[in-house]
Order: C-alpha cells, then sequence, then structure tokens
C-alpha cells in the first residue's frame, strides 16, 4: 500500500469540528505527538488511523483520498490558464500549493473569480452595453449561485431536513403531489391555486404568488410534477424563509443582486426535497440501482428532476451514489451543473467534445452510456438523455436540452447501466479532458484549441494528423 500523507486534510478536519490537537487525539485513541506529527506530514496515515476517523466522524469514502481535492486543483488550474505568463507552473506545484495551504489556495481562487467579474463588467462598459447590473469586483450572480452550491458539494442538510419534515408532519404521500399541495396551502396558510389557460403566442411564466389576494396561478401546460415542484417553491418562501434567509446571509461577500437569486435557488432546492424526499428516495433508488425511469414513474417528476435530486443525496449516514450532473444545450453551453463529486469540467474552454453528452442529441429521448477517463486516470460512469421545456402548438419555441449524470467507476456496479458494460477493461475507456485550453492530452484529434501556456509547433514542411503539435514533442519553432 502507498504511504499516505494527509496532514492538510487532517488539520481542516480537525478545525471544522473545534478540535484541539489533545481533543482529536483524545477522540481517536491516539498521543498529541502522534497527532502532530501526522499533521505535518512526518508521520503517514495508517489503515488502523483511518479506519478510526472515518467511524469516529463519519467521513465519506473519499475524504483523505487524492482525489477528493480534485475540484479546488482544477479550479487552480483555470485560475492559471487565464494567465498566459503562468505557463511554468506545474500541475504538480499546484498540487503542493492546494495540499499544504488549502485555506490559501481556496483564497486564490476567490479572487480570481472577483477578477473575472470585473473583466466582464469592464467589457460590458467598454461594448457599450447599457444596465449592467454586476457589481464591481463580482462573478455574475448565476456564478456565484452556482458556486454556493459547489462549494458545499449539492446537499443542503438544513432543507434536506426541513422538507422531509414537512412531508412527514402533514402526512403527504408520493402520488397526486400536486393536489395534496393545493389543499395544504388552502388549510393551512389560506392560498388558493388557480390554473391559466396558456396564450399560444406568449405562455406567460409557470408561477405567480399574488400576496394581496393570497393565490397562486399556476400555467396550464405544466405536468402534475412540475405543479408540485411549483407549489412547494411557494411554500419554502412561507414555511421557511427564514431558514434561507439564514444560509444567505452566511456568504458575507455574495453581491445583493446574487443573493437574491441564492434565495430562489434555495427555495428550489426545498421543493425538489419536499417532492422527492430524502429517505424515501434515497431508499428507492438504492432498491432499483439508480434507475431514472422507474423512479420517475414512481414519484410522477421528470428525468432532469430525477438526475439533479441523485446528485444531492449526501446525508451522513445515508449517503446515496455522489454524482455530477450537468444541463447542457445544443452548442455545448452548461446551463446546470451541480455536483457532490470531485468530477470537474473547465470553465475556460469549453467542454470536451468527446463527452457523451454532446452525443445524445444525434439519439433524442434515448439514454446514452459511457465509460470515461480523465487525464488523471480517473475513471467515470457517464449516463446523458435528451430532455426538452416546450410549449404545446406545433409552432411553439422548443428548448432542447441534454442531461448528463455520472459518478466514480467505483461506484458502477450499483447502477443499471452498467449492466453489459466492460468497467472492468481499462482500455475501453474514452479519454476525455476537463476542456481543451487546460487539457494535458497532446494526441487528441478532437482538440479545439491548444492548451494554454504550451508552445506549439509551426512548420510549414510538415501536415501533421493532430490539430496544435507541442513543440516539445519534436522539437521545432516554438510559438507561445
Amino acid at each position: 500500500m502507498q504511504k499516505m500523507y494527509a496532514g492538510a486534510r487532517l488539520r481542516t478536519l480537525r478545525e471544522q469540528r473545534g478540535l484541539s490537537q489533545s481533543g482529536m487525539a483524545k477522540v481517536l485513541g491516539l498521543s498529541v505527538s502522534y497527532v502532530n506529527q501526522l499533521e505535518n506530514d512526518q508521520r503517514p496515515l495508517t489503515v488502523q488511523v483511518l479506519l478510526r476517523l472515518n467511524a469516529t466522524f463519519d467521513l465519506d469514502m473519499g475524504f483523505f483520498a487524492a482525489d477528493t481535492d480534485a475540484r479546488l486543483l482544477a479550479d487552480l488550474q483555470d485560475v492559471f490558464a487565464d494567465d498566459p505568463d503562468a505557463y511554468s507552473v506545474t500541475n504538480a506545484e499546484l498540487d503542493d500549493l492546494m495540499t499544504r495551504v488549502p485555506g490559501a489556495a481556496r483564497l486564490l481562487v476567490s479572487l480570481h473569480r472577483r477578477l473575472r467579474g470585473a473583466t466582464e463588467q469592464l467589457e460590458q462598459f467598454s461594448a457599450g452595453i447599457e444596465g449592467s447590473t454586476v457589481e464591481p469586483g463580482t462573478a455574475m450572480p448565476y456564478e456565484d449561485v452556482r458556486d454556493f452550491f459547489y462549494d458545499r458539494r449539492n446537499h443542503i442538510p438544513e432543507l434536506d431536513h426541513a422538507a422531509e419534515h414537512l412531508f412527514t408532519q402533514n402526512r403527504l404521500s408520493i402520488g397526486g403531489l400536486d393536489l395534496q399541495l393545493t389543499r395544504l396551502l388552502h388549510e393551512r396558510h389560506d392560498i388558493t391555486v388557480t390554473i391559466r389557460s396558456d396564450n399560444p403566442t406568449d405562455p406567460g411564466p409557470k408561477r405567480v404568488y399574488d400576496p394581496q389576494a393570497r393565490r397562486i396561478t399556476l400555467a396550464r401546460r405544466l405536468s402534475p410534477g412540475q405543479r408540485a415542484f411549483q407549489l412547494a417553491t411557494q411554500l419554502a418562501f412561507l414555511t421557511h424563509a427564514g431558514t434561507i434567509d439564514t444560509l444567505t446571509a452566511s456568504v458575507e461577500t455574495m453581491p445583493a443582486g446574487s443573493r437574491e437569486l441564492l434565495r430562489i435557488g434555495l427555495a428550489n432546492y426545498f421543493a425538489g426535497a419536499l417532492i422527492l424526499p430524502y429517505t424515501r428516495f434515497r431508499d428507492a433508488a438504492e432498491a432499483l440501482h439508480y434507475d431514472i425511469d422507474l423512479l420517475s414513474s414512481m414519484f410522477e417528476v421528470g428525468f432532469e428532476t430525477v438526475c439533479h435530486r441523485l446528485s444531492t443525496l449526501q446525508r451522513p449516514n445515508q449517503r446515496g451514489v455522489p454524482f455530477f450532473f450537468v444541463r447542457t444545450d445544443r452548442a455545448g453551453n452548461i446551463s446546470k451543473r451541480q455536483s457532490a463529486t470531485a468530477f470537474h469540467f473547465s470553465r475556460v474552454g469549453g467542454s470536451c467534445p468527446l463527452w457523451v453528452v454532446h452525443e445524445a442529441f444525434t439519439t433524442p429521448g434515448r439514454i446514452r452510456t459511457q465509460i470515461a477517463e480523465m487525464p488523471d486516470g480517473r475513471k467515470y460512469l457517464w449516463l446523458a438523455r435528451t430532455t426538452d421545456e416546450s410549449t404545446p402548438g406545433y409552432l411553439s419555441p422548443k428548448r432542447d436540452f441534454a442531461i448528463g449524470l455520472g459518478c466514480d467507476l467505483a461506484y458502477a456496479e450499483k447502477l443499471v447501466y452498467s449492466h453489459g458494460l466492460p468497467i472492468h477493461d481499462e482500455t475501453t475507456a474514452v479519454p476525455i479532458g476537463a476542456g481543451c485550453k487546460i487539457c494535458e492530452r497532446p494526441d487528441c484529434a478532437q482538440r479545439a484549441f491548444p492548451q494554454l501556456g504550451r508552445a506549439i509547433r509551426v512548420d510549414q514542411n510538415r501536415a501533421a494528423n493532430i490539430p496544435y503539435t507541442p513543440a516539445d514533442r519534436e522539437g521545432g519553432p516554438r510559438t507561445p
């Protein structure tokens, strides 16, 4: 077994639990000097100590694994990829920074996000775009909200428990939840629910709440599951506004515009947790081997809703498979991205064209699977399928998306989608990357951009088989 030095992670765990070194030593039954040596990487973590840590603090299986920090390392790669003068900083140096001073690494990522936001604002002003609401030095609001959930591994325990309690307290049941929530709103909050017929030329919003008239109006085009989600979202604002405000206020550096958007995101999280209550949904997912179609039928919700909920199942002692959830359009723009894993796609240079999510558009409505390998050797099982958000009518605008759901290959056998796949054959994995601009694969024929900071070979006497041949492969003129 390779020796594991994880002093920074152990120190972070101790500080998160509010323990001194002597307190940690007492809890684990170790000497203070031994804990001190572990934290300073003077001694490796042994299997016995790992087992004690996992049992005492209910850690997930990857807490001390090297790939646990993959998302932070990928964020650092994005930071340095944006600066052409930083090409000399190696991944090994970034890994050393992340391991030894993770707090400084996270601060660097945060500062970079603010710089990117300020740069985007400056570009808007330079282009003469009026009415920009981006505050100086901040990221875009949707990026702020995405980072909030991303940093929490897409699990908000306060809202998960509150939603499950409301479900149980009011004796709700799976099936016909839109009607049950309509009755609950009327009986407990004196709010009526009406259905609005859609205008073919202007479908209108999905939900409108009139606080003076105490009336919620829903669009007729919504399915029963979608109506239940909208009513559950309104219930979140009515019954758990305090919890939502507390969570929002916990991010002191977030600007006002982003905070309002975060409140909606948290209410939506509550809604998903209410119509798919944690214990019932997680147990059903395990029993059905994470068959999304069967779960959709059982809980009367759509494919995307089930996939999004699967990416949130990280409650201590009741964890599900840690998934990465993503939604993309035909052009490859990622509009939703949530993760309970270390998987990460770059914010620069787009997503990998070899990724199965892009292939889903060639077979609408059919689930595609892929065993994919990242440049660092980590392997994932991915599944993808198209979905659409359309309004009735032949001439109505259509919105097509591909939904992707992935997990570490170590969990593949728990999923029905691994059936018939060569998950133990290392030669069948498709080599993908985090994004062309930071991908380290020199032989990829699908590369759309050269790797940032890496010189390419320019030779008028040679026609290479791959685009952007690295200069250090065969020598020749170097063009940074």
